[in-house]
């Protein structure tokens, strides 16, 4: 399907991994110019390196999003670079283990920034450009705002915040035409996931008790399979979606795991 993307300028915080980089990928593949957003600025030209390899364009910003000036100065370099932006995926983030009994009001606090006010300060520094071309938002989440996960308040409080962003974004935004949505995560395997799994005890056998869990096909959802719906959400072809909290997640997040 050709989804209508060719040249437009995408921005994907934590672009250069996991999650990100699949997004970015899929865009280049569509014609799409991703422009990634992170930390490392090796992490993110070694992403660019990747995506021209196989032909596609992509640029990097290097940026620390729990500064809330970084996200302004991302946002103006990507004018600079491009002119424009057609497109926001708001992604960047970690599961940071700050829960009720071990966290306390730093680390809280320190966990939202890392992972919700940046979602906020990304889309509010982009929507003038994205007023004028029409553009779409994603946000990324996760599963753990419906299930719970244990001592990770802060990452789950996040997702929640992620998650009536989103619909409030959609009724806000109505009369600009610009459509919000979020793709929602449960058990999908990237670098920083694998990093948690090798940190447990028997991490095979912990792998295989959460994929036999997960009802369709008992494996674990691909990047890949979260960038398509991503960039189909970000393409013309979603022309009449927004508000929508989308489960690529094998149905693990509502159906019966004992299926």
């Amino acid at each position: 399907m050709n989804l209508n993307l060719n040249d437009k300028i995408i921005i994907v915080t934590g672009g250069a991994k996991g999650i990100g980089l699949g997004i970015c990928k899929v865009l280049a593949a569509e014609g799409a110019i991703p422009v990634i957003i992170g930390r490392v600025d090796a992490d993110n030209q070694i992403a660019v390196k990747e995506i021209e390899a196989e032909s596609g364009k992509a640029l990097s910003v290097v940026a620390e999003l729990i500064n809330p000036e970084d996200c302004k100065s991302a946002v103006d370099q990507v004018i600079a670079l491009c002119g424009r932006i057609d497109g926001l995926v708001n992604n960047a983030g970690v599961n940071d283990g700050v829960g009720l009994e071990s966290g306390d009001y730093e680390k809280f606090v320190a966990s939202i920034h890392k992972n919700l006010v940046h979602y906020y300060l990304m889309a509010q520094y982009a929507l003038p450009e994205l007023k004028k071309t029409k553009g779409a938002i994603v946000n990324i989440g996760s599963k753990t705002a419906d299930t719970g996960q244990g001592n990770t308040s802060a990452y789950a409080a996040s997702n929640g915040g992620r998650n009536a962003l989103t619909r409030e974004w959609a009724v806000e935004l109505l009369k600009y035409g610009i459509r919000v949505n979020a793709v929602i995560v449960a058990e999908c395997y990237t670098p920083l996931y694998d990093k948690w799994i090798q940190s447990l005890e028997n991490p095979e056998e912990k792998l295989k008790e959460i994929t036999a869990k997960i009802p369709l096909e008992n494996r674990m959802t691909t990047a890949e399979e979260i960038a398509n719906m991503t960039v189909f959400l970000l393409s013309d072809k979603s022309s009449h979606t927004t508000g929508q909290l989308i489960y690529v997640d094998g149905g693990y997040t509502h159906l019966d795991r004992s299926l």
